[in-house]
């Protein structure tokens, strides 16, 4: 890897809303959680929070985190209602209520339905006080087990543990094993500034796990592999997630078949060889050959 040069900081010495800055600019996309909730008259509020995730299949539980105000440290409708009344509904947002779901985030007064300032459909939840959004692709009806204070300063994040009671998928979203398909879900996830990013389409991408065996891993690579100047480290990455190295006859063999013709071009090159032999185990890897791409490596090695 290419010698890195860094800006560093200490979070002490930065004021709080560069801070916040840093850290939501830098940790992202956040998925955003569209939180329902109602206060002790039983009066809707709904307001996105990108201080969010699930964090345990069983018991099901989600925490997101509706941080007292950076500007004048008050605290969210959203927490107090919580408080006052333990139970949430999560709403997962998808790109055609983004803007709705902005809107939802201005400073309402106390007692002001988000839902009819964004123009959102309420649905009654079925076990809990606080309605769906019906526009949402996927909604979790929560009780609150808890919430966790880390601090009494604007920015201090205040945690609402919930325990997830019944889960609402839009029909649409599923694929035909009853999961959720993420072009269908078609979520976004929240950036630093105004900043969003859309969960679909090219944005969309797989990454095999390696579940049967760890590979071989990038340090049983050839160093002159290691140190490629076209091999990216994602693409060292995959070579080394393969479970084993080509023999000798199976490189060769390759050679003869693959990459003559790049061995006679570039004959008596050995730079320009190697850069061509290296994209071309590039392109096998973008097309998902990978095993092919570390045989042509393999062969250049081998000379």
């Amino acid at each position: 890897m290419a010698d890195q040069q860094y800006a560093s900081f200490t979070p002490g010495e930065l004021t709080g809303r560069d801070l916040h800055g840093k850290l939501l600019g830098g940790i992202a996309p956040r998925p955003i959680a569209f939180a329902s909730t109602v206060d002790a008259e039983g009066r809707d509020n709904l307001a996105p929070f990108s201080y969010f995730n699930v964090f345990s299949a069983n018991p099901p539980v989600l925490i997101f985190s509706p941080a007292r105000r950076m500007k004048d440290n008050t605290t969210k409708h959203t927490l107090e209602n919580a408080m006052a009344v333990p139970e949430v509904v999560i709403n997962l947002v998808d790109y055609n209520m983004v803007h709705a779901c902005s809107l939802a985030s201005a400073d309402f007064e106390q007692g002001v339905s988000e839902f009819e300032k964004a123009g959102l459909t309420a649905v009654a939840s079925d076990l809990i006080q606080p309605k769906r959004v019906a526009e949402s692709p996927f909604a979790l009806e929560c009780k609150v087990l808890k919430v966790d204070s880390l601090g009494d300063q604007g920015g201090a994040g205040q945690l609402v543990v919930c325990e997830i009671l019944r889960m609402h998928f839009r029909a649409d979203v599923l694929n035909e094993h009853g999961q959720p398909d993420p072009e269908r879900l078609d979520l976004v996830g929240r950036c630093g500034g105004n900043s969003y990013v859309r969960a679909s389409g090219a944005a969309l991408f797989e990454v095999p796990k390696p579940l049967v065996a760890p590979g071989i891993g990038v340090d049983a690579l050839p160093q002159e592999v290691r140190e490629s100047r076209v091999l990216t480290g994602n693409d060292l990455a995959q070579l080394g997630a393969l479970l084993e190295m080509p023999n000798e006859t199976d490189v060769n063999d390759f050679k003869l078949l693959e990459l003559s013709e790049l061995f006679i071009e570039h004959e008596g090159d050995g730079v320009a060889l190697e850069h061509a032999v290296h994209k071309f185990a590039a392109d096998c890897i973008a097309s998902g050959e990978v095993a092919d791409a570390l045989k042509a490596v393999m062969a250049f090695n081998l000379g």
